[in-house]
């Protein structure tokens, strides 16, 4: 038997490989807590361990990307711009590469974490990661925003799951204050290589939140189209 007429039509729905890639997305940006734990016990071999799978997951996502983009029907009746689809993919790829060039960077350089820092630098690692989770979380709620036709009390509870994406971002943004005043004050005890490549490795860990909280941007624009 042939299969559904309609669903030919249509074309298959371009929502699941997006969740997909999004989760796998996240999953690099999970792997960033045991990596970090890792770095601050000196245990490179672990360190290298992580770092590996982070690169394999990251790998898996760009070959996501690519399928997505390949595959994003052309026709008129996909229910969002394609354009808007697009970008969403473009902005969680962020996320697992931004994941990446972390650990690739700190295990490249070995690079110590001051023990004063290190709490607060933990924290804000958590807190980033945890951002990249809600953004998962709100992607997982698109086929039920297109089962609902992007109406009713399923646009409140994505609505709401933003918000909250919203709020440990700008957590995110306050700790990363906390954590360069920190490192600022010890600036005089690390030689100022080192210091420079910590800094440049906070402004990631802010920039992996950051990509996280405009997935979130992204859906809601998808919501108001």
């Amino acid at each position: 038997m042939a299969g559904n007429p309609f669903s030919n039509l249509f074309g298959q729905s371009p929502i699941k490989p997006i969740q997909q890639h999004m989760e796998t997305a996240h999953l690099c940006a999970s792997q960033l807590s045991a990596y970090f734990q890792a770095v601050l016990k000196a245990d490179w071999d672990k360190a290298k361990e992580v770092q590996k799978q982070i690169n394999k997951l990251e790998g898996e996502a760009d070959k996501l990307k690519k399928q997505v983009r390949l595959n994003l029907p052309k026709s008129l009746f996909l229910p969002v711009p394609r354009t808007d689809l697009l970008d969403l993919i473009t902005m969680q790829d962020k996320v697992a590469n931004c994941s990446k060039d972390i650990a690739g960077l700190m295990l490249g350089r070995k690079m110590e974490i001051p023990e004063k820092l290190a709490p607060q630098m933990v924290e804000y690692v958590d807190v980033a990661i945890a951002t990249s989770a809600q953004a998962l979380k709100a992607i997982q709620e698109m086929d039920e925003l297109l089962e609902t036709g992007f109406k009713g009390r399923e646009i409140k509870l994505v609505e709401g799951l933003i918000k909250e994406l919203d709020r440990l971002e700008n957590e995110n943004d306050k700790l990363q204050v906390k954590v360069r005043a920190q490192l600022f004050k010890q600036e005089k005890n690390i030689p100022p290589i080192d210091v420079m490549f910590l800094y440049k490795i906070i402004d990631w860990i802010g920039e992996l939140a950051d990509h996280a909280q405009k997935v979130g941007s992204r859906l809601q624009r998808l919501i108001a189209s």
